[in-house]
């Protein structure tokens, strides 16, 4: 005989373990069924950056509403996120500034503490920064990173102390309908009913949707990361992410600093290949880029390079709510920006399902159905897409 359960979740990652921890609180006894481990997808190798700079306010919104829970984790979840304050700068190409300008106007409305700064004050927070190519930027003082697998755990385990099950190991093989309606899934471990699931699979979302004939406009796309020795004349330095030079910073304890660079991303292949390395000339092409801001990276050492997978929207926007077989929800998409908003979207889900709609901040914008009816996300003051398959040096050499 199947289990029962009030909601199946598939996946552990980050939003599944939100969306797990939320429904509970809510008096839900969902179960979480994870292929692999807990956080052992795109959540394991994400950044973790923990700011609010976008240019579209829903998703300000949801990274300033989930921002109160990493602040607060202990109080509100439980255990450690993990969550270091360095703030955060949002460095801007030229004729990007008035853009900026607009967003921090846009940020600063929602109440979220922002502010424009000079290239002076840029370098102010940031000493041997090279300023020669910046007029502006945005600068987040209550901004940081957390630790991804942490935050994920804490999640998970309240969670169960609030009636949830997760289980490990269990793939899913199949989703069960009946008339129209989700009521069961299927899994090497056993059997499941619900009369709702949802699929927070990350990379593997696309197969999952599938199961009830959704086809979820998903691409399985790559990043890599690399960890640097610092040396010591750079100093600590905060978050920040450089769109002129298309590549992301933060530190990581008190000697390293991680990097990603938001070009060359490999676009399909499996969601089941490899993760361990990163790909032939990444360390390499991430020391070129932060050398250009930050010189004294130079005689920086190369500690280690990974690689994490994520599922892509056309629009580099998530996909959340109800999609196909009446049940059936979805918690994907979320393009390799997902972890900061991950507290908030959870919250939003779990009122979504029980409430009849996102009372903490609006879902709608993420509806399955904008791909359909062209209507796809995209901030009033846009900057360039965040992740290009094309690397920079293409670019330069194309113009």
């Amino acid at each position: 005989m199947p289990d029962v359960a009030d909601a199946i979740i598939i996946g552990a990652g980050i939003h599944g373990a939100s969306a797990a921890f939320h429904l509970a609180e809510r008096g839900f006894r969902p179960v979480v069924l994870e292929r692999a481990t807990v956080a052992s997808g795109a959540t394991g190798r994400s950044s973790g950056l923990v700011r609010m700079h976008y240019d579209v306010e829903t998703d300000a919104r949801l990274a300033w509403c989930s921002h109160a829970y990493f602040r607060e984790w202990e109080e509100r979840i439980g255990g450690a996120c993990g969550f270091v304050r360095t703030g955060f700068l949002q460095l801007v190409a030229e004729d990007e500034t008035d853009a900026l300008g607009a967003n921090v106007a846009m940020l600063r409305a929602i109440g979220i503490p922002t502010e424009m700064i000079d290239a002076d004050g840029v370098r102010d927070l940031m000493p041997g920064v090279a300023v020669d190519d910046l007029a502006l930027a945005a600068w987040e003082p209550e901004s940081g990173y957390a630790d991804p697998t942490s935050t994920t755990n804490a999640l998970l385990r309240a969670a169960v102390d609030r009636g949830a099950r997760l289980v490990q190991g269990a793939a899913v093989t199949s989703i069960r309908v009946d008339r129209g309606h989700v009521v069961g899934v299927d899994t090497p471990r056993g059997s499941w009913d619900a009369a709702i699931v949802i699929d927070a699979a990350g990379a593997w979302a696309a197969a999952v949707a599938a199961m009830v004939g959704v086809d979820l406009p998903l691409e399985v796309w790559r990043h890599d990361v690399a960890y640097l020795a610092r040396p010591s004349e750079v100093g600590p330095h905060p978050a920040m992410i450089d769109f002129a030079n298309a590549f992301y910073i933060r530190p990581e304890g008190a000697s390293l600093t991680l990097i990603g660079l938001e070009d060359g991303n490999e676009l399909g292949s499996s969601p089941d290949r490899q993760t361990d390395s990163a790909a032939p000339g990444f360390p390499e092409r991430a020391a070129a880029r932060i050398c250009r801001r930050l010189p004294g990276f130079e005689m920086a050492g190369l500690q280690s390079a990974h690689s994490g997978q994520d599922g892509l929207t056309p629009d580099q926007h998530p996909i959340i709510g109800p999609a196909g077989p009446d049940g059936f929800y979805l918690d994907c998409g979320f393009s390799g920006t997902g972890f900061k908003t991950a507290p908030a979207v959870g919250r939003c889900l779990a009122e979504l399902i029980l409430d009849g709609q996102a009372l903490t901040v609006d879902l709608r914008p993420y509806r399955f159905e904008r791909f359909a009816d062209a209507d796809l996300i995209r901030g009033e003051h846009p900057y360039a897409p965040v992740w290009r398959e094309a690397s920079l040096e293409e670019d330069l050499s194309a113009r």
